[in-house]
């Protein structure tokens, strides 16, 4: 796996994926930035969403289970000193669909946290306290 980043101006940096992709990053005003993409710690925050979430609905849809959205919350803390680095991070996953089987659910999470999302798992490792939930909504 390949990337790279490249300055633009100020505090923004261009990010460009090996698969061709691209995301704009950018800082805050107060360090030179202009806020007009998201943070680079805002960015791992977001990558373990997407891995997570990518898991969870991959077992779900090999389990038949009739899902109509997922939404993955997530609630961060950091660490007030520099390196300000991820203290506790928590995924809040809202699950919507007909008939969905808790138990699956629950399963899926699991293993998402146990075994497959690699991001959350290199967290943990790191010392960061990751933590899971999830909430089922029936009907949606």
């Amino acid at each position: 796996m390949k990337a790279t980043v490249k300055w633009v101006d100020g505090a923004m940096f261009l990010a460009e994926s090996g698969s061709g992709h691209s995301v704009v990053m950018d800082g805050p005003e107060d360090h030179g930035g202009r806020n007009m993409g998201v943070r680079p710690m805002e960015m791992l925050l977001l990558g373990m969403g997407g891995c997570a979430s990518f898991d969870v609905m991959s077992m779900l849809k090999k389990s038949r289970q009739d899902v109509s959205a997922c939404r993955c919350e997530l609630d961060a803390e950091r660490a007030d000193a520099v390196p300000a680095v991820f203290t506790k991070i928590h995924l809040r996953f809202i699950v919507s669909g007909n008939g969905l089987k808790e138990a699956h659910v629950k399963r899926a999470v699991e293993l998402s946290a146990e075994k497959y999302c690699s991001a959350s798992i290199m967290m943990e490792a790191a010392g960061v306290d990751v933590s899971h939930s999830y909430e089922i909504v029936d009907g949606v």
